[in-house]
């Protein structure tokens, strides 16, 4: 079964195979319930969300949820491994926790969905992909890397199982990403996929590569990426680690 819902102002679907029909149905629930409850806690955009309580000063950090706690230590650590390239608060210190919550949030739905006993499943927040067992007969998920120049052009083709895959750009929302050493809008690479174990860590990684620039690309292989793959502004493909590509892309 596959279900789509659009859920912190994207679309994520849920594809399950190898599962009956009512389990197939709760797991998917139990997923999307997951997301919709983080994005309640953490969206910058709803008045009632526990970080925009934060931001108009109804609570304070010290009163943070043990999930919002979880979540500034994933980017604590992230800043501190960066060398504070990559960081949740703006150049006046406001919180914006969207460079972890995606990632985190569907990395948690994905145990949701496993604790339906659902081992063959592809859960896509917006692109970030965490998948499950290979379906019958495959070697896995296949997992499009589009290019930064088109949508209709895949700059690569990953066949994952049992991991998770997450790309940060900036041909969609433009200049979003910020190196916050300096303040000024991440410019030296167009694209970075993070192949790794979980979401979270390809999602943060991610984004604190496109963060880095090109320097970023080895680095994030000896924090948690068991891949990368990245498109620098100057046209260069680079790459680190090991890419499951696809049959079809694997030399001959």
């Amino acid at each position: 079964m596959r279900r789509v819902e659009t859920v912190m102002g994207i679309p994520m679907s849920v594809d399950i195979r190898e599962a009956d029909e009512a389990t197939a149905a709760r797991a998917a629930e139990a997923a999307f319930a997951v997301l919709r409850e983080a994005d309640a806690r953490f969206s910058r955009y709803r008045a009632d969300s526990e970080v925009s309580a934060i931001l108009d000063g109804r609570r304070t950090e010290a009163d943070a949820s043990p999930d919002l706690r979880e979540v500034l230590d994933i980017a604590a650590r992230a800043r501190l491994a960066t060398g504070g390239a990559f960081d949740v608060r703006g150049p006046d210190g406001e919180l914006d926790t969207d460079g972890v919550v995606k990632g985190w949030a569907a990395a948690r739905a994905a145990e949701a969905i496993r604790r339906h006993g659902v081992r063959v499943f592809c859960l896509n927040a917006g692109g970030d992909v965490v998948v499950g067992a290979a379906p019958a007969g495959s070697e896995g998920w296949n997992v499009g890397v589009r290019s930064p120049e088109s949508p209709e052009r895949m700059l690569a083709v990953l066949t994952v199982r049992d991991a998770a895959v997450a790309t940060s750009g900036a041909y969609e929302r433009g200049e979003h990403i910020r190196d916050a050493r300096t303040g000024a809008p991440a410019r030296e690479l167009v694209s970075a996929t993070v192949f790794a174990a979980d979401l979270t860590t390809a999602d943060v990684l991610a984004t604190a590569v496109f963060a880095l620039g090109e320097a970023g690309v080895p680095w994030a292989t000896g924090h948690g990426a068991r891949g990368v793959l990245a498109a620098a502004a100057d046209g260069r493909i680079l790459a680190a680690g090991t890419l499951p590509l696809a049959a079809s892309q694997r030399p001959a």
